[in-house]
């Protein structure tokens, strides 16, 4: 029964997680163009955008992804035989690409904090879509377990990533016009 309190913790965790990376990039994004903008602008949006980074990161994104990680780490010790099996691999694989996501987010975070804006808004943008992509990813892979398909898989990830690339750019021609 307690495992069940566990799995749910963690499901929930995942979730805020998933929450905080998704919108702190879209912060990351508003701090980067608010880089461009003239003074008294410049000014007053980056610091409002600063301390909600700062918050957004440090009292949800942070804790859910080490709650993640003990809760996750809690339920693999009470079963390994998990370890055993070829799907929880490749779901593994894609969350250690999450935390080295999750990581270098914080870099970006860091930088836009002190004012540097090493990348523009519509990399930004891109750089979004990853944690969508993981996301998607793990999702398929734990419903699917040993019934997924790597060539419908992989033709999958694929068309979901044009996708959005293509959604990118039409975002990005929508906003020049207005």
């Amino acid at each position: 029964m307690a495992d069940l309190y566990i799995k749910s913790l963690h499901i929930i965790f995942i979730v805020t997680w998933f929450a905080g990376l998704f919108y702190i990039v879209r912060l990351f994004i508003y701090q980067r163009e608010a880089l461009d903008k003239p003074e008294p602008d410049r000014t007053i949006l980056g610091d409002q955008l600063k301390l909600m980074t700062n918050r957004l990161w440090y009292i949800i994104t942070w804790p859910s992804a080490i709650i993640t990680l003990v809760l996750g780490s809690i339920m693999i010790y009470q079963y390994p035989a998990m370890l055993e099996l070829p799907f929880m691999h490749i779901k593994l694989s894609f969350v250690v690409l999450l935390y080295i996501y999750h990581f270098l987010c914080h870099k970006l975070y860091k930088q836009l904090q002190n004012d540097i804006g090493k990348y523009t808004s519509n990399q930004l943008r891109i750089w979004n879509e990853i944690a969508t992509l993981i996301l998607i990813s793990v999702v398929f892979i734990i419903v699917l377990k040993n019934e997924f398909n790597w060539i419908k898989g992989t033709l999958g990830f694929v068309l979901v990533a044009v996708s959005l690339m293509i959604g990118i750019k039409i975002y990005k021609r929508l906003r020049s016009k207005t």
